[in-house]
């Protein structure tokens, strides 16, 4: 993967150096750039994001100023934990005045990247960085299948859960290091930018409440997916308990019997409502699960984790945030 990032890397700064006037070069990469277009000049601000939610809130934050170019790098269904950056990725990365990226596991290309970049006073988010001891390790719970190492019983480095995202109060915190960045490098905004800011976690805030108002009347503190589990911060903002198949960075989608009986078993003990699962998957599980319940009464609805969301879609990270709102609500009661 180096030595692919490497020649990438070369590559790029070519392809940069090239001049305005060149044509970009194709890609056969499954990743996209997708670029919002402001008052373009020499004096564009350019800010690019490896993912949607990161790049909504720097949206939120410019708002109407001009002059800055926002980049959204996954946007057409690559899942973070597979995505490669192209060579045109690369370029408008090595070249950016603020970048922004998750931090995790998945980001192992980045300091390769960022060890070539071209643009020396570039402002670098590392979002797992900022929020230092809010991050929550990777869990296996009661029933959930083992990762491949730990049911062989090899010891294996602590993972750190990567969705960040999924939590509010982690949003607001990014939200001001986003803010800062900005006005970092764009002194001149640097009121509008706080002003964008501040109404922005306003909104956050309010949803929050919300979300808490939820949970403290709901008749229930348990949800259950019948795969990948990607909310776990979510579930620790709010006290809440889960069981689930998978890890939410596991590869897998195939659950062994004992996994399927044990969160069929779940449902019945606990007479949830709702079997849950995320907007990548295919269903299947959900339906093997539900079929092995006795009153296979439960409804099968989808927790969005904002993996897949793309700018066409024309949703915010609040509009997706708002919509697993009302589906907690009905998995919760």
């Amino acid at each position: 993967m180096k030595k692919k990032l490497a020649i990438l890397t070369a590559a790029a700064l070519c392809l940069g150096l090239a001049g305005c006037g060149a044509a970009p070069a194709a890609t056969s990469s499954d990743t996209a750039t997708t670029t919002v277009p402001t008052a373009g000049n020499a004096d564009t601000v350019s800010v690019v994001s490896t993912i949607f939610p990161s790049y909504d809130w720097a949206k939120e934050i410019v708002g109407e100023t001009e002059g800055v170019d926002l980049t959204l790098l996954i946007d057409n269904g690559v899942d973070l934990h597979s995505y490669e950056p192209s060579v045109e990725d690369i370029a408008k990365i090595s070249t950016a005045d603020v970048f922004i990226y998750v931090g995790g596991e998945s980001d192992g290309w980045v300091d390769d990247v960022l060890s070539q970049a071209t643009n020396p006073d570039m402002v670098v988010i590392n979002m797992m960085d900022v929020l230092a001891d809010d991050i929550k390790e990777e869990e296996v719970v009661e029933g959930m299948e083992a990762e491949e190492e730990e049911a062989e019983g090899e010891e294996e480095e602590v993972e750190y859960d990567e969705h960040v995202w999924l939590s509010l109060n982690n949003a607001e915190k990014l939200v001001s290091a986003i803010q800062s960045a900005l006005s970092k490098v764009d002194a001149d905004n640097a009121a509008g930018y706080e002003a964008n800011a501040n109404a922005y976690i306003t909104e956050l805030q309010a949803l929050d409440t919300e979300y808490k108002t939820c949970v403290s009347n709901a008749k229930r503190d348990t949800f259950l997916f019948a795969d990948r589990f990607p909310f776990r911060y979510l579930a620790e903002d709010y006290n809440l308990n889960y069981y689930a198949a998978f890890v939410g960075c596991s590869a897998d989608s195939e659950a062994s019997f004992e996994t399927v009986a044990f969160l069929a078993n779940k449902v019945d003990e606990l007479q949830l409502p709702v079997i849950l699962t995320i907007e990548t998957s295919d269903g299947k599980l959900a339906k093997t699960v539900l079929d092995s319940t006795k009153s296979k009464d439960a409804q099968l609805l989808v927790l969005d984790s904002l993996q897949n969301t793309k700018l066409s879609d024309n949703k915010s990270y609040l509009d997706v945030m708002r919509s697993n709102l009302d589906v907690l609500k009905t998995a919760l009661n």
